[in-house]
């Protein structure tokens, strides 16, 4: 983790960078997000143990000795190529690709042996989400001998879309259970996560192939959700059911639910052309997500954070929720006006809590009350990574209009960079030439950061 060097030169540079008094950041101000997301970038990767010798590539400290599951590395590669999308930093471009690739498993399908026992299909779309992630924003292909990212995004799909990972009768009939083996606890579980994931990447293969099967894949795919019950008509997106029973739902909301659907929808609606019944959907999950999770302007974990409940795996999904609807006012720049105020107020208050640590810039989770809540880990710096990083104009293809089909058989996307910029252009020369120099000062100091 981050200290503080004695070096007297490093510490005027590290107080004029704002770590000594707090993450400082002006939203409206692009080159001062990009250079706070560098710092938050920089502390998160101090708890990646994949560059130390004789560590596992790819995940972040697992059970029984660490508090991450597996899913949770999918989790982490999504957010930095985010980051890398919207900041045009390539500093953790190997990282990225390394650690995407070692977790392949033998079948290049993210199963790799030692965590196939305990494997839920909610996990291995994780990583498949991070796998077509990477090719939608056009990252660099892994070397030769190595699967391409659309390949595993693919196979991925194909194991999720398969008849034996899914209930075959009853109300939940064709729903896509939470586990992937019967001797495994959550079998019997129809999660709603790992039906919204399959969906989002269906989404995402048809817009970046123009393949009809998963355009087909992904409207069948929300219609069942819908039609089990577990979006409601408020667009109320729930947790799931059992699977003998999908009537009797289990009705606790929870962001990364909500905004992976709202993402795969956008990802829809961008591929139709605007089609309206996915605009129909985009907007009303639009406004339930920002009515449910943001009660205040700022990202709240509505089902466990107001009353201190949530689970380590919880910590995680405000970065999926920023995530989801910064990639929505790409898609759809019409939800800009609607969404980006409260991304940016959301981005603010979980920057200004980021004041803890030897550095005096680790973040919490809790962000509403803007005061530090001494809980820390990767989980807190990737949700205040994403607040960041969602408030940048995207750079790669997956900023995309609502003429932008994809791009047939190539494999790579064909979308344009919106013309919005929701981070807003500096407001003078001298403000890009500041936030160029802190962003500047923050690379020169991480020599010092050890």
């Amino acid at each position: 983790m981050a200290k503080i060097p004695s070096n007297p030169l490093a510490r005027l540079l590290l107080a004029a960078n704002g770590a000594l008094a707090g993450l400082t950041v002006d939203v409206e101000d692009a080159a001062s997000v990009r250079a706070a997301a560098a710092l938050v970038a920089e502390d998160l990767m101090t708890y990646y143990p994949g560059n130390t010798p004789g560590e596992p590539i790819g995940i972040l400290s697992a059970p029984p000795d660490g508090d991450y599951y597996w899913w949770t590395g999918g989790a982490l590669w999504s957010s930095l190529l985010d980051y890398r999308n919207r900041s045009g930093d390539t500093k953790y471009d190997q990282d990225i690709s390394q650690g995407l690739i070692f977790q392949i498993g033998p079948n290049d399908n993210y199963m790799p042996l030692n965590w196939t026992s305990s494997m839920g299909n909610d996990d291995q779309a994780i990583w498949g989400l991070a796998a077509v992630g990477a090719e939608g924003i056009g990252f660099q292909e892994p070397g030769q001998d190595n699967p391409q990212w659309l390949t595993l995004a693919k196979n991925v799909f194909e194991n999720l879309h398969s008849d034996d990972r899914r209930v075959d009768d009853g109300d939940c009939d064709g729903a896509l259970r939470w586990q992937i083996f019967p001797s495994n606890n959550g079998y019997n579980y129809i999660a709603a996560n790992a039906n919204i994931f399959y969906f989002n990447i269906a989404a995402q293969l048809a817009r970046i192939t123009g393949n009809k099967t998963y355009e087909d894949a992904a409207k069948d795919a929300y219609d069942l959700l819908e039609d089990i019950g577990f979006i409601s008509d408020k667009y109320d997106v729930y947790d799931g059911a059992p699977a003998q029973n999908c009537k009797s739902l289990n009705k606790g909301p929870f962001s990364i639910n909500a905004a992976m659907l709202l993402q795969g929808s956008a990802f829809m609606y961008n591929h139709t052309n605007g089609n309206d019944d996915w605009k129909k959907r985009v907007d009303g999950l639009v406004s339930r997500t920002l009515e449910v999770f943001f009660p205040n302007g700022v990202a709240v974990e509505t089902a466990c954070e107001l009353k201190n409940l949530c689970t380590t795996d919880m910590l995680f999904y405000k970065s999926f929720l920023h995530r989801g609807l910064g990639s929505t006012i790409q898609l759809a720049p019409y939800t800009s006006a609607k969404v980006l105020p409260v991304l940016k107020s959301s981005a603010k208050s979980a920057a200004a809590q980021c004041t803890g640590g030897s550095s005096g810039r680790l973040c919490g989770f809790h962000w509403s009350s803007g005061q530090f809540d001494n809980k820390t880990g990767p989980a807190q710096q990737m949700g205040v990574l994403s607040a960041l990083t969602s408030i940048l104009p995207a750079q790669g293809s997956v900023a995309g209009n609502t003429t932008t089909t994809g791009s047939g058989s190539s494999g790579t996307s064909q979308g344009t960079t919106s013309s919005d910029t929701p981070a807003g252009n500096a407001g003078t020369q001298t403000a890009v030439t500041l936030g160029g120099m802190v962003l500047i000062a923050s690379q020169i100091l991480g020599s010092f950061l050890i």
